[in-house]
């Protein structure tokens, strides 16, 4: 299960997201992301929460950051060392800004 939680402000969007990001709430993030992206410069992911992470929900991370590429930042902070491992073998540090 998988809680979003959404602040926007100012062309600035928080979501921090509790639970888990798996095959079964990536369509839920992928809607959210949908909705919200257009007229983001900057997007937080706060991944404080966040308990695990699958390849559906790698894959609409990679989709949200290809959008925010075009049109501003996208940021991930609070990643837990579990989630970040993930992250480091899969190659996506490369790909995110993880602070």
């Amino acid at each position: 299960m998988l809680n979003i939680t959404k602040t926007i402000e100012n062309g600035q969007g928080t979501l921090t997201l509790e639970g888990r990001l798996d095959t079964m709430s990536a369509p839920e993030l992928e809607q959210v992301m949908r909705d919200t992206l257009p007229g983001l410069a900057a997007l937080e992911l706060d991944f404080t929460k966040l308990d695990y992470i699958s390849s559906a929900g790698l894959r609409v991370l990679l989709s949200a950051q290809k959008q925010m590429n075009k049109q501003g930042s996208m940021t991930l902070t609070n990643v837990n060392d579990t989630i970040l491992e993930i992250f480091e073998v899969t190659g996506f540090t490369d790909i995110l800004t993880i602070e």
